[in-house]
Parts: structure tokens; sequence; C-alpha cells
């Protein structure tokens, strides 16, 4: 029978639960190495500005964009309104063009003819080519001192 040999490490010196220790227990343990919680968090703190940075200006590209479509809508009701006020002897078609012009009196009216078709010699000043949309606003094609 062999006799056991007592053990030459000092009890009060082995780990019960080696795995948890914060470091290596062995020679052939991987190296644990202390983290510098104060550059993790900086890395982090970094990323974190420079993704919510992108993000807003995206949305502020996104907003700037939907002022710039509210501001054309907002143009094509000014001119709508001031087309709707002129004379129009005909019934306009959505998705025609048409040509505005302003009296000597300073009315306008609405024409089927363009200033070329008058033969250079239009009876009143051109304002603008202008097409009648869906919604039955009115686009600015081309103008000649429309406001």
């Amino acid at each position: 029978m062999e006799e056991k040999r007592p053990n030459p490490i000092d009890p009060e010196k082995v780990a019960e639960n080696p795995h948890l220790l914060p470091y290596a227990h062995t020679v052939g343990s991987a190296i644990i190495k202390p983290i510098d919680k104060g550059r993790t968090k900086g890395v982090a703190m970094s990323a974190m500005y420079q993704q919510t940075e992108t993000q807003l200006v995206q949305i502020k590209e996104q907003v700037e964009l939907l002022l710039r479509q509210a501001q054309g809508i907002h143009n094509r009701i000014a001119i709508s309104e001031k087309i709707y006020k002129a004379d129009i002897g005909f019934k306009a078609i959505p998705g025609r063009i048409y040509f505005l012009y302003e009296r000597k009196d300073t009315s306008w009216m609405l024409s089927l003819i363009s200033p070329e078709e008058w033969g250079g010699h239009a009876p009143f000043k051109f304002v603008a080519e202008v097409k009648l949309l869906a919604d039955h606003t009115w686009e600015v094609v081309r103008h000649d001192g429309l406001e």
C-alpha cells in the first residue's frame, strides 16, 4: 500500500474556487489584465457621441427637406390664389400648360396662347407659364416678373 505524503503547499494558500480569482492561478492559465475602466468608458462615450451626432445631422437634413417641401406648397398656394383671381375664359384641364398675362389695368388673365404665338407683339405683359396640377394648384414653369 502506498503511503500518502502530506501536501507541501500550505492549506491556507490554496483557493477552494480558483476559477473565481481575479488573476491566473497556474502557470498555464490565460493572462488576465485589469481593465482600464476610464479608457473603456471614454472610448464608449466617444463612439456614442459620434453615432448620435450622425443621427442628428440626418434628422436635421430631413427637417430641412420637409421645410423646403412645405415652402414649395406654400408658394403653389400663393400663386394659385393669384391665378384663380385672374380672368379665365375657359375650363383649365390638369396637366396642361397655360400662360398668365398682366393687362394695362394691372388685372391678370390666363390664356391658351403663348407669348411666342402672338408673333412678338403680345397685347399684354407676359407674367408666367403655368401648369395646372391634379390637386388644382398651379406650378410655375417659367416666369418673367412673377412675385
